[in-house]
C-alpha cells in the first residue's frame, strides 16, 4: 500500500497513472501552457477525467540547462496554482519540488504527495511527509539532467543499493515505507543504455510494499531509440517504455498523455497483473 495523504493505492492490483502539470515557462515538452491559474485547473481536470489517478504539479524546469529557481521563487509560482487545482479535482495530488520550504507549505494546502528529484533522501522532506501523512518520492540523481554518471558496478545495481539506503534512512526518521515511493530517475544523470538497461531490468529495482514510480515521458532516450525528434510526438515510444516498466513491477507511471497512458496501462495489467 502506498499512503499519501487521504488517498491510499493498493500495490499490485492496479497501475496508477500520475499526470504532468507544469506550471513553467521552459519545461522542455509544455513549457508555457499551463501557468496561469486558470490553465492548470482546465488542463488538471481533463487529465482527471481520461484517468489519472494523481496530478503533479511542478513549478520548477529540470530538462537540462534550465534555470533553477530559488525556493522562495517557486512557492510563489507554484502556491496559486496548487491552490486552484486541489479545490477542484478529487484525486491525489503531487508537488514536484526539492525544497522542504516549498513542501511544507504545499502540504499545508492540501498536497499529499512529495515528489523530489534533488537525488538525495531528506531527512526534513521524510519528516514533512510522516508529520502530514504524506507521501515521499525518493529519485536516483546522482548528477542532474543533461549529465550522465558513471556506474561503475552497473547502473541497475547503483540504484537498487540507492534504494536500499533509502528504505534504511527512511526507517531511521520512522517513516514507515507505506509513505515512501522509489524512482530510478529515467533521464537523470544517465545514457540512453542506461535507460533502457533500467527498464530491461525494472523486476530488480522492487521492493515488496514499496511503491515503484517509473517517468519516462517524452524523454530524450526514447527519442534516441525511436528516431523521433520532435518531444511532442514521443507518447507512442512512452508508452512502450512503460509497459517494459509495468512487466517489472512499476506501480505509477508519471506521464505527459494521460489517456494514452491509461490505455497502454490496462492493456500491460491485463498482461502481466491478470487484472
Amino acid at each position: 500500500m502506498f499512503k499519501a495523504g487521504k488517498y491510499e493505492f493498493p500495490l499490485g492490483k492496479k497501475t496508477y497513472v500520475m499526470g504532468i502539470l507544469n506550471c513553467t515557462p521552459d519545461s522542455f515538452s509544455d513549457g508555457g501552457l499551463y501557468n496561469s491559474p486558470e490553465a492548470a485547473v482546465e488542463h488538471a481536470l481533463r487529465m482527471q477525467a481520461e484517468g489519472a489517478d494523481i496530478i503533479d504539479i511542478g513549478a520548477n524546469s529540470t530538462r537540462p540547462d534550465a534555470i533553477i529557481l530559488s525556493g522562495e521563487e517557486e512557492k510563489k509560482r507554484l502556491l496559486p496554482i496548487l491552490e486552484a487545482v486541489r479545490k477542484e479535482v478529487s484525486v491525489a495530488v503531487s508537488v514536484d519540488t526539492f525544497y522542504p520550504v516549498c513542501a511544507e507549505a504545499a502540504l499545508s494546502m492540501g498536497a499529499d504527495i512529495i515528489n523530489d528529484i534533488s537525488g538525495v533522501f531528506n531527512s526534513d522532506m521524510a519528516s514533512l511527509a510522516k508529520k502530514y501523512g504524506a507521501g515521499y518520492v525518493v529519485m536516483h540523481n546522482p548528477c542532474g539532467a543533461g549529465v550522465t554518471a558513471e556506474y561503475p558496478n552497473g547502473v541497475v545495481n547503483e540504484i537498487r543499493q540507492f534504494f536500499i539506503d533509502a528504505l534504511r534512512l527512511a526507517g531511521d526518521c520512522g517513516l514507515p515505507k507505506s509513505s515512501l515511493c522509489l524512482d530510478p530517475g529515467l533521464g537523470f544523470s544517465k545514457t540512453t543504455e542506461d535507460n533502457l538497461e533500467i527498464l530491461r531490468e525494472a523486476e530488480w529495482l522492487k521492493f515488496k510494499g514499496v511503491a515503484l514510480l517509473f517517468a519516462g515521458s517524452r524523454k530524450r532516450f526514447i527519442g534516441h531509440a525511436s528516431g523521433v525528434e520532435d518531444c511532442r510526438q514521443r507518447d507512442p515510444g512512452t508508452v512502450a517504455a512503460h509497459t517494459a516498466a509495468i512487466a517489472g513491477g512499476a506501480d505509477i507511471i508519471r506521464v505527459h498523455d494521460v489517456a494514452a497512458a491509461v490505455q497502454g496501462a490496462r492493456v500491460a495489467d491485463a498482461i502481466y497483473r491478470k487484472v
